[in-house]
């Protein structure tokens, strides 16, 4: 019964997509989630209507549906949304022709039908994949757009065995013309509003930018003495009508439209004086901020030289800096990453590495890189104590950065018994929600007169 109650928990919060930015995105999981139960219930149904009447080759393919209905269900759970539409679209379209090829061919008395709905399933493809490459968002929805001339076009059919009588289909056809047009008709309308919504995105967001209504929130890092040795810098937006908004509700779209660039510089900057006002303050003059760099932000080629402005404008002691790379940007181009890092290392900056053990890093890369830390993956901590393979992963990821001399830091901690491991196998830092959620300013103060004090 718990694990029923957990699992309601989780359809409830990927219904309401708290962790989507943009209505369209929310709207178009919860598209997925109901059409998966939909080819669910309708594969049973229809299974054992043919069953009764002796239509195996039918069967299979319900039973199909049905396979397909539970995969792309289990595949939204578990936020694999790339999947989750390949399979959906693949289904839907496998569907759509073998019952327009066996249940609905052309005749005199009634012409097909069925096939009308790959209109609407071209442009369910050009919504559910915006986001992916333009090769499998228009390339999908032209081949289905292809598969509708040929069909509509041909009067091939593999058998009649399967067939629905004439009179039935006369009528169907009538109906399925209407459905797949009412179909083609709301989904353009959801394109458009998408586009809209995406568009009041980035004006909204410009906005921001330039009224000055993000803020930032402080995750404090500690050390196994409990001492607070730093934070990582956190940027949020006070949207005036929504509220504070975290960054997975609007950074995806910074990235996509170059928006990055002018916000992470000024988390920089906004860093960068922080640090100078904390500068001569015994409490907090040792501590350092950590900003989570942008593959786009670095690739600039005013990158350093905007780091080392911001260093020497403000006065800062550059050890007090760290930028956080993420595994992913580090495959894209060696040579200027190391170039850069290097640049800057031989100012004091440090670099740590975010998301260790998710990406697509080689040992060859670290050993490259002046990296100062590593930062072990949220999703490794979560099953530390429960997943051999995660403890095999953590216990070496940990023994790899002592022995590369760098500092290794355990992110997503959440429980004493995850931090007393983490401690007993030589980790020297943690940061998590069992040691302190992102907070703002005044509150990481009092936090770490607390806990340094």
């Amino acid at each position: 019964m718990p694990s029923l109650s957990s699992f309601g928990r989780r359809v409830r919060k990927l219904w309401h997509g708290a962790d989507l930015a943009l209505v369209g995105q929310r709207r178009e999981r919860r598209m997925r989630m109901l059409s998966s139960l939909v080819m669910i219930v309708m594969g049973l149904l229809w299974g054992l209507f043919f069953s009764s009447r002796g239509y195996w080759a039918i069967v299979i393919m319900d039973v199909t549906i049905i396979l397909s209905g539970v995969a792309v269900f289990a595949l939204t759970l578990r936020n694999q949304a790339r999947s989750a539409n390949l399979i959906l679209f693949g289904a839907l379209i496998l569907i759509v022709v073998a019952s327009t090829l066996l249940l609905d061919p052309p005749t005199l008395m009634a012409p097909r039908a069925t096939h009308l709905y790959l209109l609407p399933v071209a442009v369910g493809v050009l919504m559910a994949f915006r986001d992916e490459p333009l090769w499998l968002r228009y390339g999908m929805s032209l081949f289905c757009l292809l598969l509708f001339v040929a069909l509509a076009a041909s009067n091939w059919r593999p058998t009649d065995l399967y067939a629905l009588p004439d009179d039935v289909r006369r009528v169907g056809s009538w109906l399925q013309a209407g459905v797949a047009m009412v179909l083609f008709f709301l989904l353009l309308h959801i394109l458009q509003t998408d586009t809209a919504e995406r568009s009041e995105l980035d004006r909204d967001l410009r906005a921001a930018i330039r009224e000055g209504q993000c803020v930032l929130h402080y995750q404090p890092q500690l050390n196994d003495a409990g001492r607070v040795v730093g934070a990582e810098v956190l940027i949020r937006w006070q949207h005036p009508q929504r509220g504070l908004l975290a960054p997975g509700e609007f950074i995806d779209h910074a990235e996509n439209t170059g928006l990055i660039i002018p916000i992470g510089l000024w988390v920089l900057e906004q860093t960068a004086a922080r640090l100078r006002q904390w500068k001569d303050d015994p409490l907090f003059g040792d501590l350092g901020l950590a900003v989570n760099i942008s593959q786009k932000q670095f690739s600039q080629s005013s990158f350093v030289a905007e780091i080392l402005g911001l260093i020497e404008h403000h006065g800062i002691d550059a050890r007090r800096l760290e930028l956080e790379l993420t595994e992913t940007l580090i495959v894209h181009d060696m040579e200027d990453l190391t170039r850069k890092m290097t640049a800057l290392v031989e100012h004091g900056v440090r670099f740590s590495l975010d998301d260790f053990g998710t990406g697509f890093s080689s040992l060859s890369h670290l050993k490259r890189l002046p990296l100062s830390k590593l930062k072990i993956d949220r999703s490794f901590i979560c099953d530390v104590l429960t997943d051999a393979n995660s403890e095999t992963i953590v216990r070496t990821v940990i023994a790899l950065g002592q022995s590369m001399g760098m500092t290794v830091i355990a992110e997503g901690v959440e429980t004493e018994a995850q931090r007393r491991f983490l401690a007993d196998n030589g980790c020297s830092q943690f940061q998590g929600y069992l040691l302190g959620r992102p907070m703002p300013l005044a509150d990481f103060c009092s936090f770490v007169q607390r806990h340094n004090g």
